[in-house]
């Protein structure tokens, strides 16, 4: 078997819900973000031959703010609390529509995209982009090396939602201090997963993206 040398290039695309709803677990939802964010960092440390690239978004109704554009993880820092402050309405078709034409854009034939939805409400303010849209165009980029992720909050029917979006690997999570926190953590140690994967030009099973494979992870 013969080594590529050539750098892989893996692109991290991050949506996370700031509409109203999600003041709740501010504080948690902060912390996951930076963690990933340290995550993505480590990554680029731990497979040097991979080139690690972030796009973070947080969206509702009034703003969607675009934290990393296409930034070398090396280049990334911690979110400051005040980049970070929910409210209003959850324009979640046009956030990933939004995120994922402008990844889609920037990529190069053989890249990795990851793309990560957190959510903890349903679509009500969307503008420009449709569900049939959004579902469209992410069909087509799964036979691209995409790998799409949707993590919602358990009030919410995850696998329905995800299964309307054409995504298999999908998440749900209890709303409320503990439940944040564990959700992050275990979104983390997929992500480790992905990228060993990625490294090794091997392939994760569909539907088996958040599957904890050794027990022993677990950190109490």
């Amino acid at each position: 078997m013969t080594k590529q040398n050539e750098s892989k290039r893996v692109h991290n695309l991050i949506i996370v819900d700031e509409s109203g709803s999600m003041y709740v677990i501010r504080k948690q939802a902060f912390t996951g973000m930076n963690e990933t964010l340290q995550t993505v960092r480590q990554m680029q440390k731990r497979f040097p031959d991979q080139e690690q690239r972030v796009t973070l978004l947080t969206f509702d109704s009034g703003h969607t703010t675009w934290h990393y554009d296409n930034t070398p993880a090396s280049e990334t820092k911690d979110l400051s609390w005040k980049a970070y402050n929910p409210g209003g309405g959850t324009p979640l078709y046009d956030a990933i529509g939004q995120g994922i034409s402008k990844v889609n854009a920037q990529i190069a034939d053989g890249d990795h995209v990851l793309v990560t939805i957190i959510t903890d409400g349903e679509e009500n303010s969307s503008q420009e982009w449709t569900l049939k849209m959004v579902r469209t165009m992410i069909e087509k980029l799964k036979k691209q090396n995409w790998t799409f992720t949707l993590i919602g909050t358990d009030n919410l029917d995850v696998e329905s939602m995800a299964h309307s979006f054409a995504i298999e690997e999908h998440m749900e999570f209890h709303q409320d201090v503990e439940g944040t926190r564990a959700m992050f953590a275990r979104e983390r140690r997929s992500r480790e997963r992905y990228n060993c994967c990625v490294a090794e030009d091997s392939v994760m099973p569909v539907g088996a993206f958040f599957t904890e494979e050794t027990p022993s992870d677990e950190e109490g």
